[in-house]
């Protein structure tokens, strides 16, 4: 092989190495918040987005764990509550605050090994309509007190998706948006395929309204932040929905 030749098969090796290093996907993650809740991290490949990680609890209470979203994959999620097995603490059930794989992606799986699924009744009807996995137990809004004092569900109506919930810890003042809420990182709305453009800031204002001394809110996607990220939200649905006129 001549230096011409050598050079760029070396050349195409070290693209194909950059290429392979750019695509690789990271491990679940996992990190304590407060006491008894630990937030859990997913990544996934997107064609439209590149990687995206995906935001999700675990909430424990009395040994007794609850998982608001599965990991983007049922692989994450496998190793997921092997972890949490692994703290001593029993799993008692899973709930996706929307329909989408970075939501739902592991309800098969759970509903597989006889770990109690529930979900939003609409969220189960989108589910079933796309033939994917359904909760074994499902729930009609706007509100549902999964587990008293500990875990309130909240459905404010479409936003990102028409079933979007989210998720109110009162004793920590902590808010999982979930994809109905965007991080201060974002500039727009994200996918909006299946959103409800013209519902999302009256679904935002009433989280806000019911929620009025939330301390934390976790976006779906990207950083933690305090309740700026509901208002923060609310102007980009504004927005989103004054633009297309203009």
């Amino acid at each position: 092989m001549n230096n011409c030749k050598k050079h760029c098969f070396t050349c195409l090796l070290l693209l194909c190495t950059i290429a392979s290093m750019a695509t690789e996907v990271p491990q679940l993650s996992i990190e304590p918040l407060a006491g008894g809740v630990y937030l859990h991290q997913s990544y996934h490949q997107t064609q439209s987005f590149g990687l995206v990680s995906a935001n999700g609890l675990v909430v424990v209470n009395d040994g007794q764990a609850h998982l608001i979203d599965t990991p983007w994959s049922e692989p994450d999620t496998e190793q997921l509550v092997t972890w949490i097995h692994d703290q001593g603490w029993q799993l008692a059930g899973s709930l996706p605050t929307h329909s989408h794989e970075d939501r739902a992606g592991g309800i098969g799986w759970l509903n597989k090994q006889g770990i109690s699924t529930h979900a939003l009744a609409l969220t189960n009807d989108i589910l079933q309509a796309n033939g994917k996995p359904s909760a074994a137990k499902a729930f009609t809004g706007p509100a549902y007190s999964w587990v008293p004092g500990t875990l309130e569900v909240y459905y404010p109506g479409g936003g990102h998706t028409v079933d979007n919930v989210v998720v109110w810890l009162p004793k920590h003042r902590l808010l999982f948006g979930g994809c109905l809420i965007r991080s201060m990182a974002a500039k727009g709305l994200g996918y909006t395929g299946e959103a409800k453009i013209d519902q999302w800031a009256d679904s935002v204002q009433r989280v806000i309204h019911r929620y009025p001394d939330v301390r934390t809110v976790i976006p779906g996607h990207g950083r933690i932040g305090d309740g700026v990220l509901l208002r923060h939200t609310h102007e980009l649905a504004k927005k989103q929905l004054i633009e297309p006129f203009q």
